[in-house]
């Protein structure tokens, strides 16, 4: 993505396409006051202070576009760091692109995604993992994605890392300083303060590098399989879970032949669930696809809830489906949670002594609405099982995840240094290899390959 150069004044219209209340038509830059005062009519915008609003109409020489709202920040105190107006017109698209075609022939430049973010960016009004916290802020569709995305937006995550990364540094530059005087055989870093410092440190990074996994269900979503043979209820157990008939119910078995997937928040935590085909030998080819997806999901989930019928089931048969998932989801984190549904056709002592020698076991009937309460609570307490106190720092970013494990790998390669006596340079060599992972994350370091690849994900607008 190319962006425009930096002393051009950008502008993009900023609300969704379509009809609506309202639009939001957007400009930021040196001369972003002076485009926008030789379109309005009202007053005289270049002698208005920031944070003000003027109302007024938008004219093409003495033609009316619209009667419109101006809203004008100035310089430092913008989002951007720039002039910044933005148009407040009627929600019409014949409204808004005359406004857009206006401010184009006056000399603005059309921004390309991200680039009122990337503005921001560029003059130190945020730094690049705070940037990238934005479209994060956008897409939230959680209350726990949402708190997450705005704590890193202000800086929450950034302060850790710069922290991490200022701690580092002094020790670098000691060493460097020891570089300058090789010959005299100085030594101004103390190795010992060195790797207490360094195992430090890694403390702090493994705990990070830990939250992702929590981090990256909490933004995308928590995905759920819910599988079991033929008419045991896992359509039953959706629709209920939903709270609306999303999957087809019937007493013939094979009814659901593809994944059907939809999704609730539980707690202010979305879960992603997905309705599978009914596992069993099958001669129906369109049938024997569905199940092979189903298996594609139980890779693909996070938690598996293995549904059986309560009463027809035998313990040997449910050792043989539990043997069969588990080998699946063995090697991986993952929660397998047998739902025992129908508990109300039979006598529920039985029923139980039957599931004895397994764990996880919850006895619910999905066609009464029986126990399903108890099913949420605990998918909700897997992901929260102990792992993430309400002012810990979450990493969400693969990016950062990514930057943060490389960091590590070179302090493992610092401590292996300082145990063999390695010579300053050697560790000099790698605590930058260090500092250069962290800088990433905050864009202290960058490039445009990197800088392109962000903010081309952003909406136009923003």
């Amino acid at each position: 993505m190319q962006h425009n150069q930096l002393s051009d004044t950008i502008c993009a219209i900023a609300t969704p396409p379509g009809i609506g209340a309202i639009a939001v038509i957007r400009l930021s830059g040196k001369d972003a006051i002076t485009i926008a005062n030789k379109i309005f009519y009202g007053t005289d915008l270049l002698q208005q202070s920031s944070h003000t609003i003027h109302f007024g109409t938008i004219r093409n020489n003495n033609k009316i576009i619209d009667e419109v709202l101006v809203s004008i920040f100035k310089e430092k105190k913008s989002y951007t760091g720039e002039n910044t107006v933005e148009i407040s017109t009627h929600g019409s698209p014949y409204i808004q692109q005359q406004v857009l075609q206006l401010v184009l022939k006056n000399g603005a430049k059309q921004a390309g995604p991200g680039e009122f973010t990337f503005r921001a960016f560029m003059n130190g009004k945020m730094d690049l993992s705070q940037a990238e916290a934005v479209a994060d802020v956008i897409a939230s569709t959680s209350e726990a994605s949402h708190q997450l995305a705005i704590q890193q937006m202000r800086g929450g995550f950034s302060l850790e890392i710069n922290q991490l990364r200022e701690e580092l540094i002094h020790f670098a530059s000691l060493i460097e300083l020891e570089l300058d005087f090789g010959e005299e055989d100085i030594e101004f870093a103390n190795r010992t303060d060195l790797k207490t410092l360094v195992m430090n440190l890694q403390n702090k990074l493994h705990r990070l590098i830990a939250s992702f996994n929590y981090g990256n269900v909490v933004k995308t979503g928590v995905p759920v399989a819910i599988i079991g043979e033929p008419n045991v209820g896992k359509s039953t157990l959706l629709n209920v879970l939903l709270n609306e008939e999303r999957a087809i119910v019937s007493s013939i078995a094979g009814t659901t032949r593809d994944t059907i997937e939809d999704e609730i928040s539980i707690k202010g935590i979305n879960f992603r669930f997905v309705d599978t085909a009914g596992i069993r030998d099958t001669k129906d080819e369109i049938e024997s696809i569905g199940i092979k997806k189903s298996y594609e999901k139980i890779d693909q989930a996070s938690v598996v809830l293995l549904l059986v019928d309560a009463v027809a089931i035998s313990e040997e048969q449910l050792q043989q489906q539990v043997k069969m998932i588990e080998q699946r989801i063995h090697q991986k984190n993952k929660l397998l949670l047998i739902i025992a549904n129908k508990v109300d056709k039979g006598n529920e002592k039985e029923i139980k002594q039957k599931f004895n020698s397994f764990n996880n076991v919850l006895f619910i009937s999905a066609k009464d609405h029986h126990n399903i309460e108890q099913v949420t609570e605990k998918l909700f307490e897997h992901v929260h099982s102990g792992l993430i106190a309400s002012n810990d720092t979450v990493v969400t970013n693969a990016r950062h995840f990514e930057a943060l494990t490389q960091a590590n790998a070179a302090l493992i390669n610092v401590l292996e240094g300082l145990d063999n006596n390695i010579t300053g340079d050697f560790l000099a060599m790698d605590i930058r290899q260090a500092l250069y992972h962290l800088g990433l994350i905050s864009g202290i370091i960058s490039n445009e390959d990197l800088l392109d690849n962000i903010f081309s994900k952003f909406c136009i607008g923003k």
